[in-house]
This record gives structure tokens, C-alpha cells and sequence, in this order.
């Protein structure tokens, strides 16, 4: 029961996240979002990181990796929804996952043909959701820019994915957490408030809010599951991009053609084989 609650817990979270960054970046612009997201999940993860206590000197890189690629798929995520539908974002950046075991298949590790053909099903799932932003104008070409970015996205989430597999059994939860939020600080907030644009409106100050407790909630739901069971914690988590394009339908109006949903139902369903697949290995 843990393993359910926890990736069930993880997806409804992470949904959240995509829901609420995509209306604040839409309200103040991907820069300023992701500086508040990342002061907000800083403050709430430093003091588990304090009783943590330290780490070894070897993980520094690693975690700084994890970190990076973290606060770059998000950036490219945030903009991204800013002219695409959330339901389209969310399942291309979803495909993190294979991203990460395309990383690791070049970094030497062994690829069965299983997980070939699974990595083969997701980018179709990708082709035939990128299809159907061909329109013209603006609209067109702001669907085409949120595709590409959605991809990069899912790639950046791949390298911290892949990074944090490499010390995820050396150091704890929180610190695990802290390398995006802290980058982002550091690299994002501080900077954009020295230039004065790290501003924020009274519509976006409670989305941001939440995106930011949500994505370390998150993180947290998922760690607790997958103690029980990796694989049904990771197969229930990374059905977030199904619950985030049933969110934007609900509440923001958001429809997709036929042709999207086919790609979207097929990105899920191999990021769900892979998942399993990947856990169970």
C-alpha cells in the first residue's frame, strides 16, 4: 500500500507542479518562476538537509550534475507551457526516463531489445503529438517552440535523472533534493534580483507557491513508495503527464486533436513499460 499511496502521491504532486508553473510562467515569464519555485522548495528542503547532516566529497559532482540538469528542464518546461498546451509539455517531458537510459546505454550499460523497442514507441508517441501544431501564424510556430523545448526538457531531466542514480544509494533523501533548488537560487533568483526582474503578481504569488512545495512533496511521495517497491512507485508516478493533461482539460479548456491524444496515449504507455521494465531490472 506505501508503493501506491507514494507514486500515486508523487504523480498527483508533479501534476500540480505542471499545472501551476504553467499558469504563473504564462503570468510573469519562465525566469521569475522558476527563481520563486526554487526559493521555495530551498527553504522547505534546508532544514531536512540539516539533520541530514553531510555527504561524501566524491558525490559533489554528481549532485551538482543532478542539480543542473534539474534546474534546466525545468526552465525549458516552464517555457514551454508558456505557448504550448500543458497536456503536450507534460507527456514529452515526461519521457525523461528513457532519455535517462539512452544516457546510460552510451555511458556502456547493456540495452535489451525489449527496452529498444519501448525507447522506439516513445519517440513515435513524440512524433505523433508534436503533429498537429503545424498551424500558421503565431499559434503555430509558439506549438512548434513549446515541442522542441518539451524534448530538451525531457533530456535535461534525463542527465539529473541519470546523475542522481549515480550516488542515489550514498546520500540521503534531502540532499538528493537540495542541488536544483540551491542552482536555482544561485543561478536564477539572485541574479534576476540584482537586475530587478524577479518580479511576481498577486495571481501568480500563490501558483508559484504551490509549484514549489509540490515538486518537493513530490520527490518526497515518490522516495517513500519506492522504499516498498520501486517498480509500482515508478510505474504510478510517471503517469503525472496523464493526470496534468486531464487537469488542463478541466481547468483550463485545453483540447487536444486526435492525432495528440494518440501520441499522448502512446508516450504514456511506454513510459509505463519502461518504468516497470527498468525497475524490475
Amino acid at each position: 500500500m506505501t508503493a501506491i499511496l507514494g507514486g500515486f502521491g508523487a504523480a498527483c504532486c508533479w501534476a500540480v507542479a505542471m499545472l501551476t508553473s504553467s499558469r504563473a510562467s504564462r503570468l510573469v515569464g519562465p525566469g521569475p518562476v522558476l527563481a520563486w519555485v526554487s526559493l521555495i522548495g530551498l527553504v522547505v528542503t534546508v532544514p531536512f538537509v540539516v539533520v541530514a547532516g553531510s555527504v561524501p566529497a566524491d558525490s559533489a559532482g554528481w549532485l551538482l550534475l543532478s542539480g543542473t540538469g534539474n534546474m534546466v528542464g525545468l526552465l525549458l518546461e516552464y517555457s514551454a507551457v508558456r505557448t504550448g498546451k500543458v497536456g503536450i509539455v507534460a507527456s514529452i517531458s515526461s519521457t525523461e526516463g528513457a532519455a535517462t537510459a539512452t544516457i546510460a546505454t552510451i555511458a556502456g550499460e547493456a540495452l535489451s531489445a525489449l527496452t529498444a523497442a519501448v525507447l522506439a514507441l516513445i519517440a513515435g508517441g513524440v512524433a505523433l503529438a508534436s503533429l498537429g501544431t503545424d498551424d500558421r501564424g503565431d499559434e503555430g510556430r509558439g506549438a512548434r517552440r513549446a515541442v522542441v523545448l518539451s524534448i530538451g526538457a525531457a533530456a535535461s531531466f534525463g542527465v539529473g535523472l541519470y546523475a542522481t542514480g549515480r550516488v542515489s544509494g550514498d546520500v540521503p533523501l534531502a540532499w538528493a533534493v537540495l542541488p536544483a533548488r540551491l542552482i536555482g537560487v544561485l543561478v536564477v533568483a539572485i541574479p534576476l534580483a540584482l537586475l530587478g526582474r524577479i518580479r511576481i503578481t498577486r495571481q501568480a504569488a500563490p501558483l508559484v507557491v504551490a509549484a514549489g512545495i509540490a515538486e518537493v512533496v513530490g520527490i518526497a511521495s515518490f522516495a517513500l513508495g519506492a522504499r516498498q517497491s520501486i517498480g509500482i512507485t515508478s510505474v504510478l508516478g510517471s503517469q503525472f503527464a496523464a493526470f496534468a493533461a486531464v487537469g488542463a482539460f478541466f481547468f483550463f479548456g485545453e483540447r487536444l486533436r486526435r492525432i495528440q491524444v494518440i501520441g499522448v496515449g502512446v508516450i504514456l504507455l511506454g513510459v509505463t513499460v519502461l518504468a516497470a521494465l527498468r525497475a524490475g531490472g
